[in-house]
């Protein structure tokens, strides 16, 4: 599609899911249930939908936040982190209503821990969803914590009117496989794309990663359509075309692995849309994951060029190894 200026435009990147702000605390360890813990430190990030938006932004995509955003102080650091990588928001501010948050207890180890809190994030219609306008080509991607409260039947509706070209891009989490059978098969039957983290994919399928969990996955999904499966620090399987490919990863000294999974998927995604095939796209997210968790704070991925230059230390370029 050629704009008013007559460029032509690629494809966007466009998130149905809840932006969030994350309030990250870290502690030695978890207290147990009616215990203290002390945090030796705290942040406020925007979070959930941001990480993957950022991501695929600061490798040269596109980007349109297509979910509710809140008045308040929340919505407001939500704009401002999604307005500083040029990413869109096409529906109009939740009135009366903040975003909500997530609180993020992160271990020495990296783990985390959530509690999650509802707020205009969860505001979302047909007609707030569709103000992101996709056509074909654009990626839509559809998280499966949206799939549940009162997120799940406006978004349901909206994914199942798309438009064929329109690329579904399925980002279940851990909800996904708490979901009614009916519902999963509905929306898989639209999917296009899966990427997940390998327990994500083993609940879905009974398969483990390293027994082909990205094949089992597929083969739930329509015909010609990808899954991906990461696998952490190890990297990434990718099937595609009958066949699954693995491309591994850059284990880290993880010091902040909140954002890892989402700074893969919005890296994956941005280079599909910048025309890279999904092996190219994969290893350049499997970088970008070693990077990100090597970082405080959900949505601090890398640029294109920061990847780039990772890569050049293992004799890899954008074509892949020894190019």
């Amino acid at each position: 599609m050629a704009t008013h200026d007559g460029q032509r435009r690629g494809p966007r990147l466009i998130h149905s899911a809840q932006a969030l702000v994350d309030e990250v605390v870290e502690v030695a360890a978890l207290p147990e249930r009616g215990g203290n813990a002390v945090a030796t430190s705290y942040s406020r990030y925007a979070g959930g939908a941001v990480n993957i938006l950022v991501a695929a932004a600061r490798s040269g995509a596109e980007c349109v936040h297509a979910g509710a955003v809140g008045t308040g102080s929340n919505g407001d650091l939500v704009r401002a982190a999604l307005a500083a990588d040029g990413v869109t928001i096409s529906s109009p501010a939740v009135e009366g209503v903040d975003t909500g948050i997530c609180v993020v207890m992160v271990e020495p180890s990296a783990e985390r821990t959530f509690v999650t809190t509802q707020g205009a994030e969860r505001h979302v219609t047909v007609e707030s969803l569709q103000t992101s306008a996709p056509r074909a080509g654009d990626l839509v991607c559809v998280s499966g914590f949206s799939l549940v409260g009162r997120t799940r039947d406006p978004l349901v509706e909206w994914v199942s009117g798309l438009a064929e070209g329109v690329v579904v891009v399925l980002d279940p989490g851990d909800a996904f496989g708490a979901l009614d059978p009916s519902l999963q098969d509905l929306v898989l039957r639209r999917t296009t794309v899966w990427t997940s983290n390998a327990d994500e994919a083993l609940t879905l399928t009974g398969v483990r990663v390293e027994d082909d969990s990205a094949a089992a996955v597929a083969a739930r999904l329509p015909v010609g359509a990808v899954a991906v499966v990461r696998d952490g620090p190890k990297g990434c399987h990718v099937h595609e075309g009958g066949r699954t490919q693995y491309l591994p990863g850059h284990p880290q000294e993880a010091v902040d692995t909140n954002g890892a999974g989402d700074t893969h998927t919005g890296v994956l995604l941005a280079e599909r849309a910048r025309g890279a095939d999904w092996p190219t796209a994969a290893r350049r997210a499997n970088a970008a994951g070693a990077i990100k968790v090597t970082r405080r704070g959900p949505a601090a991925a890398p640029t294109a060029r920061e990847i780039d230059e990772f890569l050049a230390r293992f004799g890899e370029g954008r074509g892949g190894p020894g190019r």
